[in-house]
């Protein structure tokens, strides 16, 4: 019986234009959470030159920039980052949800990964500790699956 074939993407080939798409609401977690994706793509060799970095105010209009930015700009890949943070209203659940459900969409829509390292959390402790303090860096984890899918889709060939 011969071996299954097997494709995954792979960390020394991830060469590639990236854009990262910030929400700026929430700024004090979400610098933390930028820094680690530039970080990590810069550590497996992406160059300064293929990183492109974009603000939008918050997570509700990440969406929208995302499509104009793979309409434009053409990236091999997208990182999509901002902290939603739970408060007193149901106005967490229309924004977390509509972001992550479009940016979900765009995805399959421009055949282009999206790392989605949009934060939803419960209270602004959780969101610290997952921007770099107990929970890891979520930007470094978002970075990293983005590359990972660079170098996969490279492995696949053919065209978008």
């Amino acid at each position: 019986m011969q071996p299954i074939a097997q494709l995954e993407g792979q960390f020394t080939d991830v060469d590639g234009r990236y854009a990262i798409v910030v929400g700026r609401f929430n700024h004090h977690v979400v610098d933390s959470l930028v820094e680690g994706v530039v970080d990590s793509l810069m550590r497996h060799g992406v160059s300064e030159e293929n990183i492109e970095l974009i603000h939008v105010p918050g997570a509700w209009e990440l969406p929208l920039a995302v499509k104009r930015v793979l309409q434009v700009s053409r990236p091999d890949a997208v990182v999509a980052l901002g902290a939603v943070i739970r408060g007193g209203t149901p106005h967490f659940e229309y924004v977390a949800g509509n972001c992550n459900s479009s940016l979900s969409s765009l995805q399959l829509e421009f055949a282009t990964p999206i790392a989605n390292g949009v934060l939803t959390v419960n209270s602004i402790d959780q969101a610290v500790e997952r921007a770099g303090t107990k929970a890891g860096n979520k930007g470094t984890e978002a970075a990293m699956a983005a590359m990972e899918m660079v170098s996969l889709f490279k492995r696949l060939g053919g065209e978008a």
